[in-house]
């Protein structure tokens, strides 16, 4: 009798083919699925959904063994995903990744996101998609909890039968050991925003520059139903994301101001 062949799991990121995340969730997924990665050849980190315009995009394989095809690009996240799906893979996959990445994608980080926006772009092809993303910058972070809850939450969504499609799922996994998280929380995302300062410095040729800092404001700190309220107890958070940014409270209201019979 023929084996029956491993499904095929599409893995992206913004950190970059070489990064700790990606590769920990590759070695996670080898025994569940074949693996098909196109990621940046470099870090590319806070591109949300940008895409290379009037620039040609490069594509290379850096890898090659059985079940396993690992292809580094020059352009974005999102670059990425476009590639992958127009011009790479020879059939779709069940289910796409991104990540893991090194660094929080809660509140309002996911509209900076190039993790998000390369999740975001697959769920346009109708395939079931998750942004994965662990409350640790360092590029050695330990990655035990996060493949952990990883692979829980991949392997929900690969027993759903009729997916609600289009389907992205935005996962943040607390930065503490493995054993002392709690479990998961459906939660929706915090009201926030960042604060962003700009450091004027000096280069050795005396000329100035400025170097971006800040920090992010919560608005809903008593909030008990929020992805940085679910982070802050131990527990990972799952936010269904929609590419839909209409602000339906004010529809009405809009429509009442610039209405049909408004000129």
């Amino acid at each position: 009798m023929q084996q029956k062949q491993k499904p095929l799991i599409f893995i992206t990121n913004d950190d970059g083919y070489r990064a700790k995340g990606l590769n920990a969730l590759i070695d996670a997924l080898r025994p569940l699925a074949r693996i098909l990665v196109v990621a940046p050849d470099d870090v590319r980190s806070g591109m949300s959904h940008a895409i290379t315009m009037g620039l040609p995009l490069f594509l290379r394989q850096v890898r090659q063994e059985e079940g396993l095809e690992v292809w580094a690009c020059s352009g974005t996240p999102v670059d990425c995903v476009k590639l992958a799906f127009d011009s790479v893979m020879t059939e779709m996959p069940v289910l796409a990744l991104s990540g893991i990445n090194h660094g929080s994608n809660s509140a309002v980080s996911v509209i900076y996101s190039g993790t998000m926006g390369a999740a975001m772009e697959c769920s346009f092809y109708n395939v079931p998609s998750i942004g994965l993303s662990l409350l640790d910058h360092s590029p050695d972070a330990d990655f035990t909890g996060a493949v952990r809850y990883s692979l829980k939450i991949i392997e929900r969504v690969l027993g759903e039968q009729n997916p609600d499609l289009p389907m992205c799922l935005n996962v943040n996994v607390p930065n503490i050991p493995a054993d002392e998280i709690r479990g998961i929380r459906v939660c929706r995302q915090n009201k926030g925003y960042w604060r962003e300062e700009f450091e004027r410095r000096e280069d050795p040729r005396g000329r100035d520059y400025y170097w971006l800092t800040g920090a992010f404001l919560n608005q809903e700190e008593h909030a008990t139903d929020t992805d940085e309220y679910a982070l802050r107890e131990g527990y990972v958070s799952v936010v269904p994301m929609q590419v839909d940014m209409t602000n339906y409270r004010q529809l009405d209201k809009i429509k009442k101001l610039y209405g049909r019979n408004n000129k």
